[in-house]
């Protein structure tokens, strides 16, 4: 019997095969046709300097210099979708951030969607978990788009998921106006409806933050140590916290994610023991650098730490050059057709500034 699993892992067998070059040109060229290319990208096309239809490989989109995530704040997102999309538009806008200003939005087009999916279960074989098993999702839901991960888990890798409240906004919100009282209190809620459902013994995997993953081992140890296997999502995941939550699981599955609203990466097996964590962008929808804090042009040698610099190239969705708020180390994965990025965290680093659950 055929599962929904194997033609996604033949739409990303396709895409790994792909020449970023080629897959450059197409894209662009589909935003920039003069009839059914996105409305944003042809009205900036006057104001560019250059001609984007005469780009002929990846290198070229540094032509078009960062792309200002404050767009994607104040834009309908709409405007960045292909006019040859029919409309009216159907699908779900999903928002990044909001928890440092307001929130950046992006449309999902279906052909968005069944890429995201698609990455996702890779992501899912490549660490080891079992289709068919019992989860509880402890991720941000709402506008967040890491809450599709319910169902993508559900619908397309056969499994029971248990579900939860989490708003990391208003734990952000509780920090930096240092009510950590209330904080404490959101901390210890959260962890609450995660053991009311771990101690029915019934779930095998779980997904969540790092952040919540401590404060879960600090508290619970034994439902840790009960688990077969956890999904860990966000950027701040460094290898002493990779550690803890490896001797916490006894041996459990350990997946990981990276990413956001624009493009994700899926973790790849751990090296060093723990003290490399690499993830691979979702090629060639979403490529990612790791660049010059100071000189965002120049990437970084291997091994080099710089700011992560991250571009979209969906057919529905075209952001070239967007200056991430996190950095990493430059990674070099035998056989892959881009770089990877490893031991990613925030860009500032500050101990007045906890990152609070996400």
């Amino acid at each position: 019997m055929t599962t929904v699993m194997e033609p996604a892992a033949a739409r990303t067998d396709a895409w790994l095969a792909a020449d970023l070059d080629e897959w450059t040109v197409r894209v662009v060229r589909r935003h920039f046709d003069p009839v059914t290319g996105s409305p944003y990208w042809l009205a900036r096309r006057p104001h560019l300097g250059f001609d984007p239809l005469d780009i002929t490989r990846y290198d070229d989109l540094a032509q078009f210099g960062p792309f200002s995530l404050a767009t994607l704040r104040e834009l309908d997102p709409v405007q960045l979708v292909p006019a040859d999309v029919p409309r009216p538009l159907a699908g779900r806008i999903w928002e990044s951030g909001g928890t440092t200003g307001k929130p950046c939005r992006i449309f999902h087009t279906p052909s968005m969607a069944e890429h995201h999916t698609a990455w996702r279960l890779a992501g899912l074989r490549l660490s080891g978990f079992e289709p068919g098993r019992t989860w509880l999702y402890a991720c941000p839901s709402g506008p967040h788009i890491v809450g599709r991960g319910a169902n993508q888990i559900a619908e397309l890798y056969e499994s029971t998921v248990y579900t939860m409240d989490l708003d990391p906004r208003w734990i952000k919100t509780l920090i930096r106006d240092s009510r950590l009282v209330e904080m404490n209190m959101y901390v210890e809620h959260t962890i609450e409806q995660m053991t009311d459902v771990l101690e029915t013994g019934r779930v095998h995997y779980l997904e969540t933050t790092p952040a919540i993953m401590q404060a879960l081992i600090s508290r619970r140890p034994e439902l840790v140590a009960g688990l077969e296997g956890v999904g860990l999502g966000g950027t701040q995941l460094t290898p002493p916290m990779y550690t803890e939550i490896a001797e916490a699981l006894q041996g459990g599955v350990i997946g990981m994610t990276y990413g956001n609203t624009f493009g994700c990466a899926m973790g790849l097996p751990v090296e060093r023991d723990g003290a490399i964590l690499p993830y691979l962008p979702n090629y060639p929808q979403v490529t990612m650098a790791v660049v010059d804090k100071e000189d965002p042009r120049r990437t970084v040698g291997y091994g080099e730490t710089g700011r992560v610099r991250l571009t979209v190239l969906h057919d529905d969705l075209f952001l070239p050059n967007i200056m991430e708020r996190d950095q990493a180390v430059r990674h070099q994965v035998e056989g892959w057709p881009c770089d990877a990025v490893a031991n990613v965290r925030p860009l500032q680093i500050s101990s007045a500034a906890p990152e609070g659950l996400y």
